[in-house]
């Protein structure tokens, strides 16, 4: 049956908005008028017999992103909707309303559909891979089965609100050295355009050679000046080329490589995917997810084609009957305090906690080294700033002073 978003006012004159299953919208407009409600617009969020025959289940063509804030925000609601009694069908249809984009209402929608056919919650999430991971979906199935659906889908909002929290640290604490490289840029570019050749041009006429950083200077002036597009056109081609090559299986794997073997990024990198590893593998096995699935999904998310390799080489000798603290030691890519932490955790029965417990640590010394970086970055950007307005003054000055010594 088609749902129906209404806005409308009550015999009291209070605002409402909310949804409502109808056969059509003059059938909504009499539902609602029967109960005292007055619509002023009504909108169809989705008709479960004309959408679905139009598009294959989980496809919408320019369908908006779904955020990971908001996908937090309605998992932590429907966790407390579920706590407080609610069925999970009248739990899903109450978030209709709630959702901020038109396709996640739709989304909700067809999964509350899917559910009053008889399919479980996670096989109607799983219909959506866009919006509902791996992870996602495999810790639902195992509260539906496990009947702790509701903990389930608070451990889930957590996770997701902890790593939005992390990032967002990370991009603050780097917002302010990126804004200073580009205002930095645009200065010295607009100088180098516009005030150099101004400065520079009464020099052409002077019969004498010019000093070689004066030389050098002119150079870069008069090329940036004439050829200014064809480096933006270089760059964006560069960086075009660049993403193409990264979507390859080959090109992945270089720069992955190649990341990790950079001083300073390369053990951040680290650091961040073995956190992200060891957060979700041990809210994986906390929720009842066994070892090798939760392993085979962990894999997809460390961000790191060399790492997610090392884990899967793992998830093989522990399929054997290995140590898994032992596989990953052997790739070499894991640092050694986390393999012994992970040999604790094994030996004494309680790997799940003692994986939270190395998320922790990687978590806090992603963000010292972030704060250990930025702190760093703005000295060299101003530095590397002061170094090149010198470099121009000294050009500019240079031949100044030698014309004042043979006027003298």
């Amino acid at each position: 049956m088609p749902i129906y978003e209404y806005k409308a006012f009550t015999v009291k004159g209070k605002s409402v908005t909310d949804i409502i299953d109808a056969d059509s919208a003059a059938s909504a407009r009499q539902k609602l008028r029967a109960a005292r409600i007055y619509p002023v617009s009504i909108k169809e969020v989705y008709d479960s017999v004309s959408k679905k025959s139009r598009f294959p289940s989980g496809f919408r063509p320019f369908a908006s992103k779904v955020s990971t804030t908001e996908l937090a925000m309605i998992t932590r609601q429907l966790a407390t909707l579920l706590g407080a009694g609610f069925p999970l069908v009248s739990a899903l249809y109450t978030l209709v309303p709630q959702s901020r984009t038109s396709y996640l209402k739709q989304v909700l929608s067809q999964v509350k559909d899917s559910i009053e056919g008889g399919s479980t919650f996670a096989a109607a999430l799983s219909q959506y891979p866009n919006i509902f991971s791996d992870i996602y979906v495999n810790m639902v199935k195992s509260g539906e089965s496990s009947g702790t659906l509701e903990i389930v889908l608070n451990r889930l909002a957590e996770i997701s609100e902890r790593q939005q929290a992390l990032n967002h640290k990370i991009k603050s604490a780097m917002a302010y050295p990126i804004l200073m490289f580009f205002v930095g840029t645009a200065i010295l570019t607009f100088l180098l355009t516009y005030i150099v050749p101004t400065i520079t041009a009464m020099f052409e006429d002077m019969d004498q050679v010019l000093p070689l950083p004066t030389i050098i200077l002119i150079g870069i002036s008069e090329y940036l000046k004439v050829y200014w597009w064809a480096l933006l056109l270089a760059l964006a081609g560069l960086i075009f080329g660049g993403k193409k090559f990264i979507q390859t299986e080959r090109g992945r794997y270089v720069y992955d490589r190649l990341v990790l073997s950079v001083p300073i990024v390369g053990p951040l990198k680290q650091k961040l995917a073995v956190g992200r590893f060891a957060r979700t593998l041990g809210s994986l096995l906390e929720n009842g997810v066994s070892l090798m699935a939760a392993l085979d999904i962990v894999k997809n998310i460390v961000g790191n084609r060399l790492i997610a390799d090392a884990i899967e080489a793992a998830a093989l000798s522990v399929e054997k009957g290995g140590s898994l603290s032992k596989a990953l030691g052997e790739s070499g890519l894991f640092p050694h305090i986390s393999i012994q932490m992970i040999q604790v955790g094994e030996s004494s029965g309680e790997l799940e906690s003692m994986l939270g417990k190395i998320a922790d640590i990687y978590e806090n010394e992603v963000e010292s080294t972030v704060s250990g970086m930025t702190a760093m970055l703005e000295p060299l950007i101003i530095l590397f700033m002061a170094v090149v307005v010198g470099f121009i003054v000294l050009s500019i000055c240079l031949p100044i002073f030698e014309m004042n010594m043979l006027v003298g």
